[in-house]
């Protein structure tokens, strides 16, 4: 973990219609998919706690290290163009897939599909389920591969058949509901590898201990902004 200098240089309307931001910043300082950075803006005097980032593209660097990335929403209101961004990370773990894919599944349960989309490169075939209140979530689908398709999550349980790796984007608090939502039988048994990006609020960054993003994972508790925040599903499906 180390501390960098960043800058928002961009912002730009994910495919969702949500803002996002083109952070540049050292290479080193640039996080994984699912892995995270602490930001916190130095002239805004009012957000006393650092804005969590997670990316949603990566751009090619413009010198040998330096680069930048597109930062999902939700972007501060109060950022600027040209905001200097004090930054610490990449924290914790990403998504950990198989060198080699041949049908991926990406779930959002959240408001923005945009943390999964540096995964659409892992997979032959790509299908991406989603909704926001039950009802399906519209996309600018020219941004995306052509080839992807988008499903309710209403025709989730049959994917489990078809993808070999599975990818969600899921709130803590919809947790007690994604078994049922998978349609998994009583053991919860899973019939493909499946790993979660727990969103849940991080305000320690992993410094203290706090508590706040707990995660019940098997007999014990974890802490998302340390351990996480990607979990393996058979862990958290554990009792």
């Amino acid at each position: 973990m180390q501390n960098y200098v960043g800058n928002l240089s961009e912002f730009q309307l994910g495919v969702d219609g949500k803002m996002t931001a083109r952070i540049t910043c050292p290479d080193k300082a640039i996080p994984a998919p699912g892995q995270y950075l602490l930001a916190h803006a130095p002239e805004d005097t009012d957000a006393p706690l650092a804005t969590v980032l997670y990316p949603t593209e990566k751009s090619p660097s413009s010198s040998r290290s330096y680069g930048s990335f597109i930062a999902a929403p939700p972007i501060p209101s109060t950022w600027q163009l040209g905001t200097t961004l004090h930054l610490r990370g990449p924290l914790c773990k990403g998504f950990r897939l198989p060198s080699s894919i041949r049908n991926l599944a990406l779930v959002s349960l959240s408001d923005t599909p945009t943390r999964l989309l540096p995964l659409l490169a892992h997979a032959d075939n790509t299908a991406l389920f989603l909704s926001i209140n039950n009802q399906p979530l519209t996309i600018n689908h020219l941004q995306l591969a052509p080839s992807l398709e988008i499903n309710p999550l209403s025709e989730l349980p049959a994917a489990l058949q078809w993808a070999d790796f599975l990818a969600l984007d899921l709130p803590l608090e919809r947790l007690p509901d994604l078994p049922k939502l998978l349609g998994l039988p009583q053991d919860r048994y899973l019939p493909c590898s499946a790993q979660a990006l727990i969103l849940t609020p991080m305000p320690c960054g992993g410094l203290a201990d706090c508590g706040v993003c707990a995660v019940t994972t098997g007999k014990r508790y974890q802490l998302a902004c340390k351990d996480g925040p990607v979990f393996d599903l058979k862990d958290i499906f554990t009792s």
